[in-house]
């Protein structure tokens, strides 16, 4: 067994795994601080991972794919860790979230259509102003206040673009392929069943009820828009012309 300390989303958490790879995966988040989530990793959660991911493929038409059990353990913390957040009105959502001086921007999309090509775009375009906070699983947490914050885990997607970072959310884009660029504002209420289908859905009927309160916090919280685009560098300038506003 295996356990370390990491402070991720501004919470401090201890993680007790049966491989190291996650230990060494989450070091850049290490705090010496005491945890007030325990998260313990068993050979049945690495099964229930397995047997998910199978399914998952299988519903989108890939084919078998054996993943190794330090990998699928990876997946098994994030969602405990996922579901114990709920409570700290913290939400798992799949996007890319790039930051531009102090605000961050986030992209979300079908599997495959381009999040990281875009986001990558923008990087070229804004050069050292753009950073990354997360390439693949950001989460965002929703303050009394009425904000957003987004933040940089150690779950970042196949290119490992991330940074233990916390910024204010300006806003969220749909991307959708297309020949030429464009970009509108949309509602709340259009946008809140993309939002929900691309927020972690917990097991329980309290937990949902949970995720769908601070996902219609969210709808209200940021700027939504909907974006076809290419990937050419004219689609990043006019993302960012349009969403910095």
């Amino acid at each position: 067994m295996f356990s370390g300390r990491f402070r991720i989303a501004d919470t401090n958490i201890e993680v007790v795994s049966l491989y190291e790879s996650v230990q060494k995966m989450c070091a850049d988040y290490t705090t010496s601080s005491n945890p007030s989530i325990r998260i313990v990793v068993t050979e049945s959660d690495i099964r229930a991972e397995a047997e998910l991911s199978e399914k998952m493929r299988k519903n989108d038409g890939k084919p078998p794919c054996r993943f190794s059990a330090d990998y699928l353990e990876s997946l098994a913390v994030y969602r405990q860790l996922a579901t114990a957040l709920l409570a700290e009105d913290v939400l798992l959502f799949h996007g890319s979230a790039v930051a531009v001086d102090g605000w961050a921007y986030l992209f979300t999309a079908k599997s495959g259509t381009g999040k990281s090509t875009h986001t990558a775009l923008w990087r070229n375009l804004l050069g050292e102003r753009a950073v990354m906070v997360n390439d693949d699983k950001p989460l965002i947490k929703l303050t009394s206040d009425g904000r957003a914050i987004v933040y940089g885990t150690p779950w970042d997607g196949k290119h490992h673009l991330s940074t233990n970072t916390a910024v204010p959310l300006k806003a969220i884009c749909w991307l959708t392929r297309a020949r030429e660029n464009c970009i509108e504002p949309i509602t709340p209420a259009t946008a809140c069943e993309t939002l929900v289908g691309q927020t972690f859905c917990p097991r329980t009927p309290q937990q949902v009820a949970r995720m769908l309160k601070l996902v219609n916090q969210l709808s209200t919280a940021v700027g939504l828009y909907k974006m076809g685009c290419n990937t050419e560098p004219s689609a990043a300038e006019l993302a960012y012309k349009t969403m910095s506003k």
